[in-house]
């Protein structure tokens, strides 16, 4: 049985002062390509994610939409997910 993954991160420092977005994909339990907001591009870490990351980089309009998550998915989302995951310690 084959499995297909990828998960979406927000890592928050100090509030939405530093946000980073970052998007992981995993095949068969191990991550081959990641995309980290600070980098600004895919990388991968087997053949297989070396080439979704070079088709993926070669697209400029792909791009600037997964740098813009940053804004879109964690900034957005910030006010949803701090009551539960800032305040409470």
């Amino acid at each position: 049985v084959f499995q297909y993954l990828f998960v979406s991160e927000c890592h928050f420092i100090n509030g939405t002062e530093k946000v980073t977005f970052v998007e992981r994909h995993f095949y068969n339990r191990q991550e081959f390509v990641t995309f980290d907001s600070d980098v600004g591009r895919f990388e991968g870490f087997t053949f297989l994610g070396d080439r979704w990351a070079q088709y993926w980089n070669s697209n400029p309009e792909w791009m600037e939409y997964k740098r813009g998550q940053v804004d879109n998915y964690c900034r957005h989302n910030y006010p949803i997910i701090a009551p539960f995951a800032v305040e409470r310690r």
